[in-house]
Order: structure tokens, then sequence, then C-alpha cells
């Protein structure tokens, strides 16, 4: 080999390990990534909780609404039987004072 082409060789050589050796990252710099990383985690760890505990909440109430959407359809029939019972007695009271003639 000449020696232009052995020098050349062994530069060629050196400047690939330099970049080969220049991209691997330090260990504090991939604890500083973690880090952030890590941070951003907790963050959304303690949204997502908090966004449960109102979802949570919510069906709760939504629970307890039902409940009492049924209470008051339940009372809502019951009423409406009385008043039919009532309708009953009324005509009748209604026809038999029709019947009547006035004292005038």
């Amino acid at each position: 080999m000449p020696p232009v082409r052995k020098s050349l060789a062994i530069a060629s050589a050196l400047v690939l390990a330099g970049l080969g050796l220049s991209a691997c990252a330090t260990t504090d710099y991939v604890d500083e990534q973690i880090e952030v990383v890590n941070g951003r985690i907790s963050t959304l760890e303690s949204r997502v909780n908090d966004v449960s505990g109102r979802a949570d909440a919510a069906a709760q109430a939504a629970a307890a609404a039902n409940s009492a959407a049924q209470a008051a359809a339940a009372d809502a029939r019951a009423a409406h039987g009385r008043l039919d019972a009532l309708t009953g007695r009324v005509d009748g009271i209604e026809q038999r004072m029709m019947a009547k003639t006035p004292r005038n």
C-alpha cells in the first residue's frame, strides 16, 4: 500500500472511531432525560387520577339522579291512579247534582 493511501486509511479509521464514540450518551445525560420524562409521567398520572376521581363522582351523581327520577315516576304513577279513582266519584256526584232541581 502506498504511504498516502495508508495515511488516508488510518485517518478515515480515526474519524469513524471518533464519530462512533461521540454518539454515545453519557450516564448523566441519560439520567437527565429520564428525569424529565419521569416528571412528565408524574404530571400526567396526577391528571389522570384527578379526571378519574371526577368521573367517579359524576357516575355517583348520575346514579343518585336516576334513583330520584325512578322514585318520582313511581309517585306520579300512584298519584295518577288516585286521580283515576277519584274521577269516577266526581262524575257520579256531578250527575246527581245535575239531576236535582234547584230550591228557588
